[in-house]
């Protein structure tokens, strides 16, 4: 690869990774040589882009572009520019779909141009002084042009300033500011990049002053009574994702008068993630009058712009965000912080200037941004597709791999574990990639109630809901009548049989509410049980006493829960011989077992494995794979509740 597509990818990456200058993968670069532009094709992000992330364009074909006469119909004509840069690609069987700015890429004569959207700069162009501050911040060698709708208008306005700039000082600007849209730097080196880019942000930073640090705020407690609710508002066919979130920032713009500094879009950007406007509404404490506030607000805000809010300003809770999944809910975070950042930092420089009604009209008009759009949602895949899933135990065993399997199909996951150094470790390895869904640890013990609410009420504002709880956490201490303390066999009863009854408890609370306001969505609790709860255990009584306690509660829970669309299911696992709970070598159930004797002239673990396997028609002990397909099944129907499934190899067959 050649060193200047190497240098493109880490320039790309180096901006691309900072909050600062580049959100949701906005921005573009590109690298030029006489006779050819690789720029950032729509739909890749600049943190993570690679050198198949750029579309390679004939530079000949491009300048064909900058002479042709053009439809005067606005949208015609951007479609026939778009097919334009389409058919100048060199590699059209890649599907690189290049960037909105490419023209003014080829235009700007420099090898590297980097365009951001940052924040600081944003500060001094989406305010009423940017032309007046720009000159005087940056003198003439920096060219700024007031903001013209992007595309083909955009590039001709800036192909005259550059130029008139280049008649005059004989070469091109390195530094091209855009009123309510950026900055392009170019150069013929990425550390000149640098450079520039940083003398840029250390002139604004003298200006601005010292910025207040960004404190994350705590949401109320009536939070778990009112998002899953807003979610059920705003899903139709497609369930989507709500954060609920605060900052100190934020907080300060949730104000009734603060909030009109934010309530206008100040980038093309903004409205890609955000649309041109939010929704307001003041929560006084009072639920059920804010969920009839809010329900007509969202009413409002579909019939008169057909489309459904993604950011809804609620002053007394924070800021509920919305999305087609987690990571489009995280977007919409780092982009209303963003917004309300440019908005302080333009208080600099005469106050805020956002764009214009008509600017707005042509930016949702716009197919280009239509599409980008429809990109930056995109879409998970799989058997649960964006539901939000809360695992106990999650961290590892079976747990750990029904969390795998969960998030391989689609589904948000809360990781429910007491093991918060694995739970941790395994959340970031899930959320490593391009995921759309999340994944979530949250620390909680499964036998204390309190700690089970705030598990619920974390899963809620984080995810905006709960459409199944998998109740998986248990502890297994074997011995016999002579062995089993009073003290282990209370705490066995305490995690495997009480502790059910408070994931349930509180789960439910949040999925009758949501079927509240969405009469057809059924949501399921799921207890991961055992062959012991349908069979006696030699000298394991505690532990199978309570799977069968289990399945008692499964089957009352069901008949309670069945009008409100909740099912509740046991699956009852057979021995999973590979997992920690058996094959542990200092507290498995193989050193357990043969301690206690339990498999009679069994001398070594080796031989107790052989005795359970040898009673399995299957031959195996089960694994995570096989309980997940018991899981699909009671999700994925709608007619089946209060069941023990088993998944035993046929060791555990039903009458």
């Amino acid at each position: 690869m050649e060193q200047g597509i190497l240098d493109l990818v880490e320039i790309s990456q180096y901006y691309g990774r900072q909050k600062d200058f580049v959100l949701a993968g906005g921005g573009n670069t590109s690298y030029k040589t006489a006779d050819c532009l690789r720029v950032k094709a729509s739909g890749f992000s600049l943190s993570t882009i690679t050198e198949p992330g750029f579309a390679k364009l004939d530079r000949k074909q491009l300048n064909e572009i900058n002479t042709k006469n053009y439809s005067t119909n606005v949208l015609q004509r951007e479609e026939e520019i778009k097919n334009d840069l389409l058919k100048s690609r060199m590699e059209p069987e890649k599907g690189r779909r290049p960037s909105v700015e490419t023209s003014l890429h080829n235009l700007i004569d420099y090898a590297f141009i980097v365009h951001t959207h940052s924040t600081k700069v944003n500060g001094l162009m989406c305010s009423n002084q940017a032309e007046e501050k720009a000159a005087e911040l940056f003198g003439d060698d920096v060219l700024y042009v007031p903001y013209d709708d992007p595309g083909y208008i955009l590039f001709k306005v800036v192909e005259k300033a550059v130029l008139g700039y280049r008649a005059k000082k004989g070469k091109d600007p390195a530094v091209i500011l855009l009123q309510n849209h950026g900055v392009f730097v170019g150069a013929n080196s990425i550390d000149e990049i640098k450079a520039i880019y940083d003398d840029i942000i250390a002139k604004l930073d003298a200006a601005f002053g010292d910025e207040a640090a960004i404190e994350e705020l705590s949401v109320p407690a009536e939070a778990a009574k009112i998002v899953p609710a807003v979610r059920m508002m705003v899903s139709g066919e497609g369930l989507k994702s709500v954060r609920l979130a605060n900052n100190s920032l934020i907080n300060y713009y949730l104000d009734k008068e603060n909030y009109k500094a934010v309530a206008k879009p100040f980038t093309p950007d903004g409205i890609v993630y955000a649309n041109s406007a939010f929704v307001y509404a003041e929560f006084t404490g009072d639920v059920d009058s804010f969920l009839n506030d809010i329900q007509a607000k969202i009413k409002e805000y579909e019939t008169t712009k057909g489309k459904l809010p993604k950011v809804i300003f609620a002053p007394g809770l924070g800021v509920l965000l919305i999305a087609d999944h987690a990571q489009g809910a995280d977007i919409l975070y780092d982009v209303v912080t963003d917004s309300c950042r440019i908005a302080s930092l333009a208080q600099s420089f005469g106050g805020e200037h956002p764009m214009t009604p008509e600017q707005i009209q042509f930016i949702e008009n716009w197919e280009v941004e239509q599409y980008r759009s429809k990109v930056s949602l995109g879409a998970t895949a799989g058997r649960v597709d964006r539901k939000v899933i809360v695992v106990t135990g999650g961290a590892q065993g079976f747990g750990a791999g029904i969390v795998e399997e969960l998030m391989k199909h689609g589904a948000n996951v809360v990781i429910a574990d007491l093991n918060e150094e694995k739970g941790l470790a395994f959340a970031e390895e899930l959320n490593m990639g391009n995921r759309k869904n999340k994944a979530l640890f949250v620390k909680a013990d499964v036998s204390n109630a309190a700690s089970v609410e705030q598990l619920v009420c974390q899963t809620v504002i984080n995810f905006g809901g709960l459409d199944a709880f998998i109740s998986n956490a248990g502890i297994l201490r074997a011995g016999g009548l002579d062995e089993m303390t009073p003290e282990t066999f209370e705490l066995m009863t305490k995690v495997n049989y009480s502790a059910y009854f408070l994931c349930a408890k509180y789960a439910s609370a949040v999925m009758k509410l949501q079927n509240k306001f969405k009469r057809d969505h059924f949501t399921d609790i799921i207890q991961i049980n055992s062959k012991s709860g349908l069979k006696g255990s030699n000298k394991n009584f505690a532990y199978a006493g309570g799977k069968f306690g289990g399945i008692g509660l499964t089957q009352s829970f069901a008949l309670e829960l069945m009008p409100s669309r909740i099912k509740v299911n046991s699956i009852c696992p057979g021995n999973f011989f590979d997992g920690p709970l058996w094959a542990d070598p200092d507290r498995g159930l193989f050193v357990q077992y043969l301690n206690a004797g339990k498999v009679p002239g069994a001398k070594t673990i080796d031989d107790v494995k052989a005795f359970y396997e040898a009673q399995v028609p299957a031959g195996r002990g089960c694994t995570p794979i096989d309980v997940m397909r018991a899981i699909f099944y009671v999700i994925e129907q709608e007619y089946e509740t209060g069941q023990a499934v088993p998944v035993t190899g046929g060791q555990n067959m039903l009458n």
